[in-house]
């Protein structure tokens, strides 16, 4: 039996705090540890080695990116998922900075949500469906990535289509419903993409797609 996804909820906002916390409570797999707007209490909270924190960024008197900037510096390496109102660009870009592992927004799906918190505890960089083309602004221009390009050749015609729907920010939900085809086949067709392009999350496969578009035409496979 698999051990439950073990969470910790940080925001100001108590209401925001309890539909969350019911939320997860809900699904199958997960543990909510506790949840708190205040940082002396996370801290304690903390001592339960939770396996993801869920922080909203905008908090009182310190916002969610300040809080993680903090914890970082404390040596605390948990991983992170910033759950906010903003899309802002900037936002993103800041939170992505300070070390978030997934930036998602308050007007999300509930399963969206689910399944993004999911895919960020098994180590995939997650954002937002209609943050898509923001973070793939902002990875475009991050000339640190060292990681190699890899060849759309290796993809067939239908992981094209549905990578093509991920570059526009679709989410798996509306792929299916775009494709007329199930929520589980194209889970598995992303994971595939993943697997034979050697990438570790679905924002740089789309990347990846975006950048090849601006290539010669004849180093673009046709269908």
């Amino acid at each position: 039996m698999n051990e439950k996804l073990k969470v910790i909820l940080v925001d100001d906002q108590g209401l925001c705090r309890r539909g969350l916390s019911e939320l997860l409570s809900n699904c199958y797999g997960f543990s909510v540890l506790g949840a708190t707007g205040h940082i002396e209490e996370l801290r304690v909270l903390l001592e339960q080695k939770p396996d993801l924190l869920i922080v909203d960024l905008r908090m009182k008197p310190l916002d969610g990116i300040a809080l993680v900037e903090k914890l970082r510096s404390e040596g605390v390496q948990t991983p992170v998922v910033m759950l906010t109102m903003s899309d802002s660009e900037t936002d993103l870009s800041n939170a992505i900075r300070a070390g978030v592992r997934g930036y998602l927004l308050k007007d999300m799906a509930p399963e969206e949500v689910v399944d993004a918190i999911r895919r960020v505890a098994a180590g995939e960089l997650v954002v937002a469906p209609t943050m898509t083309v923001k973070m793939i602004n902002l990875l475009r221009g991050d000339k640190s990535d060292p990681e190699p390009r890899h060849s759309l050749k290796l993809l067939t015609e239908r992981e094209r289509e549905i990578l093509q729907l991920l570059a526009r920010g679709e989410s798996n939900k509306a792929i299916a419903q775009t494709l007329s085809i199930s929520y589980d086949t194209v889970k598995l067709h992303v994971r595939h993409i993943l697997t034979k392009l050697n990438l570790s999350s679905r924002v740089k496969a789309a990347v990846l797609f975006a950048t090849e578009q601006n290539t010669p035409k004849d180093d673009i496979p046709t269908r």
